[in-house]
């Protein structure tokens, strides 16, 4: 398949682009600078331009553009770069697919469309939540509305919390355990829906590769843990205690709203409809996936 893919220089990206070219796709690269390279193409979302002949010949567009949610506070104007970063750039590549016939677009969300979900098992026909997360993953689907009108197959990759030995969260979260700081966020009961990197890169590719899948669906890991499960795995794989827990207060009156979502609230989301298609998982238990990202 010939599939262009914005996005593709972030943690995600740079994985599912080197998986795609090993399964033998062609992989052309939206970039917002001159291109470098014969695989990339020049795009300005702001001003929806695209260069000309980038979906001549497509297949597919997988989009997994956006800034990060957590590492910077939420100040008005960063929640404003949080939506804009995401909507914009999903209707500018959803209007590219109606207007080229593109066959299927992927495009990313997170898991916190269902808000704070509590301890209730829930798979992707449960509703949208609420709060600021929710709020922004809703518009972000709702902005691929014209490549669903076109008729184009639509995935919403509701994405979980990758792990991966290359950064993201372990980047952040394996210093601090390694010295002896880790421990479980206010209660711990709290779901975190974790994903290892090999099997959100792996879920993308299946989606894209069987026509059948469609609409969202939740790339997290099968078998979902409270926090403080997550926190004891996390300090056995690094060889260290767990540490003194962080109090729900302390959170909130540091990080506000950003530390009450990101941090106190979570999802117990189950990967129903990539389990149903037949999707094997690399790694089932959550000690399994940090295993293999701590030990690379």
């Amino acid at each position: 398949m010939r599939v262009v893919i914005a996005g593709s220089s972030g943690l995600i990206g740079t994985a599912l682009v080197s998986d795609l070219r090993s399964a033998g796709h062609d992989v052309l690269r939206l970039v917002r600078r001159a291109p470098a390279a014969p695989d990339e193409r020049r795009w300005d979302p702001p001003a929806g331009r695209i260069d000309d002949g980038t979906f001549d010949g497509v297949d597919a567009v997988i989009n997994l553009n956006g800034v990060g949610i957590a590492d910077r506070p939420w100040s008005g104007s960063r929640k404003q770069l949080i939506r804009d970063s995401r909507t914009v750039p999903t209707e500018v590549l959803a209007a590219a697919v109606a207007d080229h016939g593109v066959p299927a677009f992927l495009s990313g969300s997170a898991v916190g469309y269902y808000g704070d979900a509590g301890g209730k098992a829930i798979d992707e026909t449960a509703p949208s939540g609420t709060g600021f997360l929710a709020e922004v993953c809703r518009e972000w689907e709702a902005a691929t509305q014209k490549a669903q009108e076109a008729g184009a197959r639509v995935v919403l990759l509701r994405t979980g919390l990758v792990l991966s030995p290359a950064g993201g969260l372990l980047g952040t979260l394996k210093p601090l355990f390694k010295a002896f700081l880790g421990g479980r966020l206010g209660s711990g009961t709290q779901y975190q829906p974790w994903i290892s990197l090999d099997d959100e890169v792996g879920g993308i590719r299946f989606a894209l590769e069987h026509d059948t899948i469609s609409g969202p669906i939740n790339l997290t890991g099968p078998t979902p843990v409270t926090n403080a499960q997550f926190t004891k795995a996390l300090a056995s794989a690094v060889g260290r205690p767990t540490s003194i827990p962080v109090p729900a207060f302390a959170i909130k009156g540091v990080l506000g709203a950003m530390g009450e979502e990101m941090l106190l609230s979570g999802q117990r989301a189950i990967p129903a409809k990539l389990q149903a298609a037949g999707y094997q998982f690399r790694h089932h238990a959550v000690s399994e996936a940090l295993a293999a990202a701590i030990g690379s």
